[in-house]
């Protein structure tokens, strides 16, 4: 059975007869027999995914690594987090997928979250089923806990994923940057209400 493990900057991948999908071109090394090939723009999601991520503005080009043996994985040195899910549902920023495990699908859901506040017309893809994710962040990855009649406001640029029954909306008005002067501030943030746990990102964009 397929398994992650984060190392600081690496991800390790352990195949065993069966595969994986990761992020194109994150191998930097790999043990054991393990062969590689494109897996297409859908990820495994089929034509309509590639379709919907075509029309998204983002192509998630993923690679199916197969065989017997461990791939270290890593994208620009940022840091890497696993994610169990179990029978659930991840909404991610498309980016930040560096490897998933069998047992989960991926279709991409809208224009992204990013893409709404800045134009910028980044994919989003929903994760769903049983399994395990690696994610790629700008810096330490920080889960912030939402529970009812406790809405969680992020900023636009440092949201990277979020786990559970989760309603998000767009708020306008006064952003904290232009509380502190920074004229380039987002137009909207961020609102989550419900429960489950949104992740976040010390840097931004």
């Amino acid at each position: 059975m397929a398994r992650l493990h984060a190392e600081k900057r690496v991800l390790l991948a352990d195949v065993a007869g069966d595969s994986i999908r990761a992020m194109s071109g994150s191998m930097v090394a790999y043990q054991g027999k393990v062969e590689f090939k494109h897996a297409g723009m859908g990820g495994g999601g089929g034509f309509r995914a590639a379709l919907k991520q075509k029309v998204a503005g983002e192509s998630l080009t993923l690679m199916e690594c197969t065989g017997q043996g461990r791939v270290h994985l890593a994208y620009q040195a940022q840091d890497v987090t696993v994610i169990g899910i179990e029978n659930d549902t991840l909404t991610v920023e498309s980016e930040h997928i560096l490897a998933v495990t069998p047992g989960l699908t991926l279709d991409v859901q809208f224009a992204g979250l990013r893409g709404m506040t800045s134009g910028q017309g980044l994919a989003t893809t929903k994760v769903s089923g049983t399994g395990q994710l690696g994610i790629v962040s700008d810096g330490p990855l920080i889960g912030l806990e939402v529970v009812p009649g406790q809405p969680l406001v992020v900023d636009p640029d440092a949201y990277v994923a979020g786990l559970g029954q989760l309603q998000m909306s767009l708020v306008s008005g006064v952003t904290w940057r232009s509380l502190v002067g920074d004229g380039s501030g987002e137009p909207f943030s961020l609102r989550f209400e419900g429960h489950g746990r949104v992740y976040v990102q010390p840097a931004e964009r």
